[in-house]
């Protein structure tokens, strides 16, 4: 994605980890049509392998796929409370990192979703839904609008 090139994302998903205490953050990027809109995690903060480098994803699939695919945001407050163990294996973000509540924004470019923001903790219960609102209202313009309300309503405001 050259055309991102002017601001550096490896520095601000740092920064947000360190704002907010995060254990991990990333972020997924689709790749070429060629690759048919595969998802790779691309930007990471706070990993505790490289594992996350061989995870591609198509439309629909984990975390990154999903948000992908809805254009919504995603939280979990606690994986182990709202997952039985066999949906892990849906989520290889979640079991590489071990995360354990975390949330996900879709990143627009040109009215289409073009990237997906993770972020999370390795604790459940610790990502709460006031903190990922406040996490949303703090991603900056740069990263692109994070969420069109007027293509899709947010059913986590109801």
């Amino acid at each position: 994605m050259n055309e991102w090139v002017g601001f550096n994302y490896q520095q601000e998903i740092e920064r947000l980890k360190e704002l907010f205490g995060f254990d991990f953050v990333g972020i997924a990027l689709v790749q070429s049509p060629e690759r048919r809109f595969e998802l790779r995690w691309v930007y990471v903060a706070g990993n505790r392998s490289e594992r996350y480098r061989r995870i591609k994803l198509q439309s629909g699939k984990g975390i990154a796929g999903l948000v992908f695919k809805t254009g919504k945001p995603m939280f979990v407050g606690d994986a182990d409370e709202e997952w039985s163990a066999g949906d892990l294996f849906n989520y290889p973000i979640v079991s590489v990192e071990g995360l354990k509540s975390f949330g996900a924004i879709p990143l627009y470019k040109y009215n289409r979703v073009k990237g997906v923001l993770l972020v999370g903790y390795r604790v459940g219960g610790k990502l709460t839904s006031e903190q990922f609102e406040q996490f949303k209202q703090e991603v900056g313009a740069e990263f692109g609008p994070f969420y069109n309300k007027e293509m899709v309503k947010d059913e986590s405001e109801q």
